[in-house]
């Protein structure tokens, strides 16, 4: 029970979390934050094949995390805050949308397990179509639509690989505390096929994603002010997930990282198992942020040197809603030092430019 003002404290993520599938897929209305977030690239199926980046991402970002006095449905615990981003690789475009709304009954809701629907929110102004992310039984689909960009996607997918724990049983240390620390997994490889919608036009897409779930209360040390993050599929079937937490000097404060084997196994990658050499830099002329463009990774063990090249320069997400909120979400290539191609994968770059620390 709560007592006076006194509100119970969010839980933090712990090493030995108790995880039950799928319901686990569903919300965790006691951490403070938590997200589903999707990347992958598509193609057209018909010829002449278009090829297309997308990400989707619903953030749950908690107010309150108790609701002895506030019976209501009208009570706002939770914000449910969506991004929706598609990379158009032949016209070099990119196109970003975003809605961010109370959890009440007709602006957004986070479902509950065994409901199919995981989470949804309204549309953008002058969207009549809801965000959706629902279970499929096996994996996830979600809808997105933007009428006022003339943007969106509908997508189905399906497990090509089983789910991974990032970090043993999924405790991801993201600082030198325990408190700074996530619940994390991941599907590496997922077929997706569905439509996507880039200006008014409808595509009939297939291809592969990667989707990431964590949840935690405090996952960015005071000291970090964001973090590079890396999700490569590799064309032998295996997958490289690495994340490098930048205090706000620029120095590299803490990285952690996965290596995927082409058959599911796991091993964990501590800080000098791998390194990460930035080849150049990109400025925004729009949120006048710079960014690092183009790595070098060299992995040791797996013998492997990637080179890893974005598939366009201005791949940034300026938020209308949030004031100073860019990140850089792209899609790459990789290749090795001969130019041949090894795979591909998305990188996400945050807290870059001033006073963009991440709101989490």
């Amino acid at each position: 029970m709560v007592s006076g003002n006194s509100l119970p404290k969010w839980k933090i993520a712990q090493p030995d979390y108790q995880w039950s599938f799928p319901k686990d897929h569903w919300s965790h209305p006691k951490y403070k934050t938590e997200w589903w977030y999707f990347t992958g690239q598509l193609q057209s199926q018909k010829k002449p094949h278009r090829r297309f980046g997308y990400q989707f991402t619903f953030f749950r970002i908690g107010i309150l995390n108790q609701t002895e006095s506030r019976k209501s449905l009208w009570a706002t615990k939770n914000l449910i805050m969506g991004h929706a981003a598609i990379s158009d690789l032949q016209t070099k475009q990119h196109f970003f949308s975003e809605v961010l709304y109370r959890e009440i009954p007709l602006l957004g809701k986070f479902g509950l397990y065994p409901n199919p629907v995981i989470a949804w929110s309204q549309g953008p102004a002058g969207t009549d179509q809801k965000w959706i992310l629902s279970w499929n039984g096996e994996a996830f689909d979600f809808q997105v639509k933007d009428s006022r960009l003339g943007i969106g996607f509908e997508l189905s997918t399906r497990p090509l690989k089983k789910l991974i724990f990032q970090g043993p049983n999924g405790y991801s240390l993201k600082g030198h505390i325990p408190s700074a620390s996530s619940q994390y997994y991941s599907f590496t490889r997922l077929a997706t096929k569905g439509e996507l919608t880039l200006k008014n036009q409808i595509f009939l897409v297939e291809g592969e994603s990667w989707m990431d779930k964590e949840f935690g209360s405090n996952q960015l040390a005071k000291n970090q002010i964001g973090w590079d993050w890396f999700s490569l599929q590799l064309n032998d079937g295996s997958e490289l997930m690495l994340y490098l937490l930048r205090e706000h000097s620029g120095k590299i404060d803490f990285s952690r990282g996965t290596w995927i084997s082409k058959l599911g196994t796991t091993r964990y990658l501590k800080p000098g198992e791998w390194t990460l050499e930035v080849q150049a830099n990109w400025h925004s002329s729009k949120s006048k942020s710079s960014y690092p463009f183009g790595w070098i990774i060299h992995l040791p063990s797996e013998n492997l040197k990637m080179e890893i090249v974005p598939e366009l320069a201005d791949q940034e997400n300026r938020s209308h809603l949030l004031q100073n909120l860019n990140y850089w979400e792209g899609a790459v290539s990789i290749q090795n030092q001969r130019g041949e191609k090894l795979g591909r994968g998305y990188v996400e770059l945050t807290g870059y430019g001033k006073n963009n620390r991440p709101p989490i």
